[in-house]
């Protein structure tokens, strides 16, 4: 056993972008008040190439952290492989978060002793230079996120996270998680009291897996212009759609004041409340 620590320091190395990247510290201190952890955040920018996952990587560990996240569009691609074997040599506890195609990288991520978080709904956008421009790139991400955040994705991902922090802290080596997120996992996590709630997050957490489907046929599959430009438009409508049913969901927990809510204390400890005017109270 290693000795308690008051502030467990968080290291996140992101290479190119996910709908989770944007989010993936701001989910582990929504307030900005905790005082249990320190975070920094270091990012290659939209590309996941080789040299600038590898200067990410090696710039994190200048930080000293104790828990590093590293999250990527497909783990396996050389960028997000190369940062991991930095970050394996330094002998940290680390979790990899990634898309579906991430899937591929799990053996390597596990033989270098990492966890992980994968996450399929995380779609790839429609990235082809007739169809994607800043503002529609910028619509596809906010449609993912409230996706993400209302199935129980994001739940999942920041709950996972603060297991290991809260481990780190007492001085024990953490289990690190080694999770692939579907629907039934996501929801339970939601905490829907409401089962048409539920099966409504259900359906656009199907609805966003499917999409990464279609962007990867219009932008790596399909050469024709004719041909791939409505295949990623359509992507980007069934997001679009995914996000109407996510709130609607949430919606209909508003409506019976069920609406499941977990902030963080300064401490780090996750709080719980369901009534709106209720005061958030230990677990």
């Amino acid at each position: 056993m290693s000795a308690m620590k008051e502030v467990v320091r968080v290291g996140v190395v992101k290479c190119g972008n996910l709908g989770t990247s944007t989010m993936v510290e701001l989910l582990l201190d929504e307030r900005a008040d905790r005082e249990d952890i320190d975070v920094r955040v270091v990012t290659s920018g939209t590309k996941l190439a080789p040299d600038a996952a590898e200067d990410a990587a090696k710039a994190i560990l200048q930080f000293n952290p104790d828990l590093v996240i590293i999250i990527s569009p497909n783990a396996a691609l050389p960028g997000p492989s190369r940062a991991r074997e930095v970050i394996a040599g330094a002998n940290i506890p680390t979790i990899v978060i990634s898309d579906g195609p991430g899937k591929k990288a799990v053996k390597d991520i596990e033989a270098k002793g990492m966890g992980y978080i994968i996450i399929p709904a995380d779609a790839m956008l429609g990235a082809r230079r007739e169809f994607l421009d800043p503002i529609e790139m910028a619509i596809f991400n906010a449609d993912i996120i409230k996706v993400l955040a209302v199935t129980g994705v994001f739940n999942i991902v920041y709950q996972e996270i603060d297991k290991v922090i809260e481990s780190i802290k007492k001085g024990e080596k953490p289990e690190l998680p080694k999770i692939i997120i579907d629907k039934e996992l996501a929801t339970n996590a939601a905490g829907f009291e409401n089962p048409y709630a539920r099966v409504k997050a259900m359906a656009a957490y199907e609805m966003a897996r499917f999409v990464a489907d279609l962007t990867v046929e219009g932008c790596f599959v399909v050469k024709e212009r004719e041909r791939y430009i409505p295949i990623v438009a359509a992507a980007h409508e069934l997001m679009r759609y995914a996000a109407f049913l996510a709130d609607e969901a949430r919606e209909i927990e508003k409506y019976g004041d069920h609406v499941l809510r977990m902030p963080h204390h300064k401490t780090g400890q996750i709080l719980i409340k369901r009534k709106l005017l209720e005061k958030p109270a230990k677990q």
